[in-house]
């Protein structure tokens, strides 16, 4: 029952991060890197501050666990601004793939590179077990099928179809993007990989553990993008956007509940990891189930959002099909161990 409940955790903070992107549409005139850098400050500072401050038992403070282990608080942060370079490019493959297949291919690559490489960089290579090589496996079968789906539509649609259903939509240059946001995003895992005994042991909740790591990988990923928005401010002459106090209820408003959303899939990981303390195979496969939930539900709004409209039935049942082998990834490790 508890690792249903673990499960579940993860899955509602999956479905509320595939929904970030949905109140950065309601954003009025600024540019891109200007709502970018304000959704950053809520999604990467205020609101992964507020988490890891549930990990800090009464009596106690942050710095205090992070100059505790200074090398490992150092090297997560690290691993942070690394995923920050995924996090700006994981931006730009919506701009060009759309929600569905540009977080399809991202986060598949960076679903499979996470779980590999985490314990390979950390040192704990016996977490690589068969049950967990498996369901990578077939978690990457699951986003090369939607990748094909998305070839099948970017082949059977006209130009103008497909700039109806996503604005700069270019697939050569959305694919090599996608998977260079995935690589680099898997840094995030890594992050957490090394900061995970960043916490105050038993006088932590299991749930909270990783919340004070969580904080460093975003802080160090927040610097990555602020120097980025600041210079395309400086190079495009947007600085006037942040001048424009009349927009600022809506946009702030805005700009908060997509970084609420967004930081959900991270604060209920560490959640529905505190459920599955009881199986070793899931909470190093936990990173995995995360990114192929992302997709699942991203491509369930791709679908609302009307991005696959146009395609075949052929096409659709590809997507579908593809959909499918993620969701059973998702448990398999658990079934066959």
């Amino acid at each position: 029952m508890e690792i249903f409940i673990g499960l579940l955790i993860i899955a509602i903070g999956a479905f509320c991060q595939s929904s970030c992107y949905v109140p950065i549409n309601k954003i009025k005139a600024w540019s891109w890197e200007s709502y970018w850098l304000v959704q950053g400050i809520f999604a990467w500072l205020i609101f992964p501050l507020l988490g890891a401050l549930l990990a800090v038992p009464e009596g106690h403070g942050l710095m205090e666990l992070y100059t505790a282990d200074p090398k490992a608080s150092l090297l997560t942060m690290f691993f942070g601004v690394l995923w920050g370079i995924g996090g700006l490019t994981f931006g730009l493959s919506m701009r060009y793939l759309g929600v569905a297949l540009g977080q399809s291919i991202a986060l598949g690559t960076c679903a499979g590179l996470g779980t590999i490489l985490t314990p390979v960089f950390t040192g704990n290579t016996q977490d690589l077990t068969t049950p967990v090589i498996v369901g990578v496996v077939v978690t990457l079968i699951g986003i090369g099928v939607i990748g094909v789906a998305g070839n099948m539509k970017s082949q059977s649609l006209s130009e103008e179809e497909k700039k109806k259903a996503v604005k700069d939509f270019n697939f050569t240059k959305g694919i090599i993007v996608a998977l260079l946001a995935g690589f680099m995003s898997a840094c995030f895992s890594i992050g957490l990989g090394f900061g995970e005994h960043l916490n105050f042991g038993d006088a932590t909740a299991p749930m909270f553990k990783t919340l004070p790591a969580t904080l460093l990988v975003t802080a160090g990923g927040f610097i990555t993008n602020a120097v980025y928005c600041f210079m395309q401010n400086s190079k495009n002459n947007t600085w006037k956007d942040y001048r424009e106090t009349g927009l600022y209820a809506n946009n702030i408003i805005f700009c908060a509940l997509a970084g609420l959303l967004w930081y959900s899939q991270f604060f209920g990981l560490s959640l529905g990891k505190g459920f599955l303390t009881d199986s070793a195979v899931l909470l190093t496969f936990s990173w995995c189930i995360l990114m192929a939930l992302n997709v699942t539900f991203s491509n369930v709004w791709g679908i609302i959002l009307k991005e696959w409209k146009g395609c075949s039935r052929k096409t659709i049942a590809v997507l579908i099909a593809g959909l499918v082998i993620l969701i059973i990834s998702s448990f398999l490790p658990q079934v066959i161990k």
